[in-house]
């Protein structure tokens, strides 16, 4: 029987690629109909045919404060009532630049853009210009958004110039981005020594959470840091995702273990920001020092510009929500909700990785892995099977077994044990 799903899937196909406008929304991974959405509130989403889902995709990670919070609502309702675009500057531009920067106080400039693709794609390009290199070198399983630099994947050996991962790139492109292992300083040595003396940066994210949730050592990442200073490289943290979720910052100065010890303590030379700094609004941004980011036009010879950047609507849902954020008791509750998770899922059989208010369902088995090498296709049928169970049971996650899930400010005690407890029931049920 066809649902209202089916049959506006069917219209979606007709008008764009897949039916879709983003690639994980058309549910390939885990099969079947993608759920259209009607609205969204707290922790709930609702779907077209009067569903009703708490849920952890959270719009892949913006919405740290739940849907539609009051305070950012009501913000954004009135910025749009003065105007929706005016292409010129805006009281609201600083605010946001003043807060964000209040979270980096190692920083004094913030340049905002529309997407982390953009704020990664400026970053990357300051990085050249700062430095007069051509090379990046990223690290195997990370994403950093759709940049034909970006998108590229190892070849064999430790270290590798770029193959395109993507049909349009080219391979001039592509050899401009070097590719090494996670979780191998020699890899990262090696890099350096073999081409050193063309990297101007290499890019990473402090808990790489775009293929699984591949917590790294911090060792590597201080073996990370000390190589790029040493070969006069930049290193650009990506914390698109991470900016603002473990605290009011950066996870490279506010990330903790369980002994309370910072567990990076690493000070990159630029962070990109996207997600939570708009509030569930296109709002990225990358910071860094004066004395590189003043290299952007028309301050320098770095051209970047956006018509939209800087949007006045955008802007104000990004300073009502980093207003939120300031005041501490939003990231209380997320470390409750973590420590009732944790205490759930212990009972139960599936095992997960957690780092703050980020879960990943790792059905690989054994230690949970730090490369994307070590992450099996096989566990994409298991998951398929688990998250079709989910839904049923009231509960939407990511779908895909590579994405993680998130915690807000909306979710409560309650719901995050019964994600834990319904996860394990699932995964005894389809036999994973």
């Amino acid at each position: 029987m066809s649902s209202i799903h089916d049959e506006l899937y069917q219209r979606g196909i007709k008008v764009s690629p897949a039916g879709v406008n983003s690639p994980v929304r058309a549910w390939k991974s885990v099969g079947g109909t993608p759920r259209y959405i009607k609205r969204a509130e707290g922790a709930f989403m609702y779907g077209e045919g009067g569903e009703k889902w708490v849920d952890y995709c959270l719009a892949w990670g913006p919405n740290l404060l739940g849907h539609a919070p009051a305070a950012v609502v009501e913000a954004v309702q009135r910025a749009a009532a003065d105007g929706l675009a005016f292409g010129a500057v805006t009281r609201g531009e600083i605010e946001l630049a003043e807060r964000i920067l209040s979270g980096y106080p190692a920083f004094q400039r913030a340049r905002l853009v529309c997407t982390g693709t953009e704020a990664v794609l400026t970053a990357l390009r300051l990085a050249r210009g700062k430095t007069g290199r051509s090379k990046i070198l990223k690290f195997a399983g990370g994403y950093h958004g759709h940049g034909d630099g970006m998108l590229v994947k190892a070849g064999s050996g430790l270290v590798t110039f770029g193959v395109g991962d993507s049909a349009g790139i080219t391979a001039a492109v592509a050899a401009e981005t070097i590719v090494a292992p996670l979780d191998d300083e020699a890899a990262i040595t090696a890099a350096f020594e073999q081409f050193g003396d063309d990297i101007a940066a290499a890019i990473i994210e402090p808990v790489p959470a775009n293929n699984g949730l591949l917590v790294q050592r911090p060792e590597w990442h201080r073996h990370l840091r000390e190589t790029c200073t040493k070969h006069g490289a930049l290193l650009i943290h990506d914390e698109v995702i991470t900016g603002f979720r473990f605290g009011y910052g950066g996870a490279g100065r506010l990330l903790k273990d369980g002994s309370g010890a910072l567990a990076i303590d690493v000070q990159p030379d630029l962070v990109t920001l996207g997600k939570i700094i708009g509030g569930g609004m296109p709002v990225a941004a990358v910071v860094g020092p004066a004395a590189i980011l003043d290299m952007l036009a028309p301050a320098g010879a770095v051209y970047q510009a956006g018509t939209m950047a800087g949007n006045p609507v955008c802007v104000a849902a990004g300073n009502a929500t980093l207003a939120i954020l300031e005041q501490g008791a939003v990231y209380a509750h997320l470390a409750t909700l973590g420590a009732a998770f944790d205490e759930a899922r212990a009972a139960g059989s599936a095992p997960w990785v957690r780092v703050g208010p980020i879960a990943w369902p790792w059905l690989g088995g054994g230690v949970p892995p730090r490369t994307d090498s070590a992450i099996p296709n096989s566990i994409r049928a298991p998951f398929g099977r688990i998250h079709a169970r989910l839904l049923e049971r009231g509960i939407h996650f990511p779908p895909s077994a590579f994405e993680v899930g998130f915690f807000s400010a909306a979710h409560t005690v309650e719901q995050v044990r019964t994600l834990a407890t319904e996860f394990s029931d699932a995964l005894t049920a389809v036999g994973g």
